[in-house]
């Protein structure tokens, strides 16, 4: 089943809103970064090591309800947490939406670092949902490039939490809502970026670890919607890697959309310019249509 693509409509009313924001900007509240593991984290073998994870919780003055986490990306060797994440979280909170950017610990050859430490950022957030004015239920994820890749490998590696455990934030599940995806990789075969890959799962890495990190080839039914944006000329991350994961949601009849971007490279012109627009007045208005932002949030 051939993966649904949006066409480029980049309107005017953006730039209305942008001058309406600049006269009378919504006010902020000061964001609170908490850590995850209290210094005792897990590898994924068993072991831990006396390291930590971090989120920066921006909230928006009214919220909505509805929260994102948001991985950056740096191809699994280092944080692009700019752009990629405080200012995204700066865009979630223009919409009401809460933005949790997540400052996960690089693999260095142990791929389940990262993805355990989404994990406990997404349960963090339900943790504290009632205490942040959120809905449980409207927890997401947000990712670029490599953190697109970890956002996707939360999405289709989760479970529904251990209702014995004694720690709160272990008791809740870790399945993101939602996934926007921007420019993401999502494979680890022969289409990925060599470089994540590397960072990921080591030089050498063994085969099942490439299928079980390759996430188009994880999808379900519980696998949650996804809204996907890739220019067809980024050559850093090739844009099949939107497309197999698309088309693979689809397959599994799991709402999904993608915007082919006809231009704009990886990072999208430098994170500005109609490129860059189009993603996030698409993907707003997409989570509109989905119930997790109210809709007027979603045609801003």
């Amino acid at each position: 089943m051939p993966a649904t693509r949006l066409p480029l409509v980049v309107g005017l009313f953006l730039v209305a809103v942008t001058a309406t924001w600049a006269a009378d900007p919504p006010k902020k509240v000061a964001p609170e970064r908490l850590k995850l593991w209290d210094g005792h984290a897990p590898n994924g073998d068993g072991t831990f090591e006396k390291a930590e994870a971090w989120v920066t919780v921006h909230k928006p003055e009214k919220p909505n309800g509805a929260a994102a986490v948001i991985c950056p990306g740096g191809g699994y060797g280092g944080l692009a947490t700019g752009a990629e994440g405080h200012g995204i979280a700066a865009w979630l909170n223009g919409h009401g939406v809460t933005g949790v950017v997540l400052e996960y610990r690089l693999p260095k050859g142990r791929p389940f670092v990262p993805l355990l430490d989404a994990q406990r950022a997404i349960r963090t957030v339900r943790v504290h949902a009632k205490a942040w004015g959120l809905d449980p239920a409207k927890v997401g994820v947000v990712g670029f490039s490599a953190g697109g890749h970890l956002a996707s490998t939360a999405g289709t590696h989760f479970d529904a939490g251990d209702p014995d455990a004694t720690d709160p934030a272990a008791r809740q599940s870790c399945r993101p809502d939602f996934m926007v995806l921007v420019y993401p990789v999502i494979t680890m075969g022969t289409t990925t970026h060599g470089g994540s890959r590397s960072n990921l799962l080591g030089a050498k890495p063994d085969a099942k670890l490439v299928t079980l990190f390759s996430n188009e080839l994880q999808v379900t039914d519980r696998t949650p919607p996804a809204f996907l944006a890739h220019a067809l000329n980024d050559r850093a991350v090739v844009p099949e890697n939107s497309k197999a994961f698309a088309d693979a949601l689809l397959a599994h009849k799991v709402p999904a959309k993608y915007l082919e971007l006809p231009s704009g490279g990886h990072g999208l012109d430098g994170y500005k310019g109609p490129m860059w627009d189009a993603w996030q007045a698409q993907s707003m208005a997409w989570l509109g249509e989905m119930k997790f932002v109210p809709k007027a949030e979603g045609a801003k």
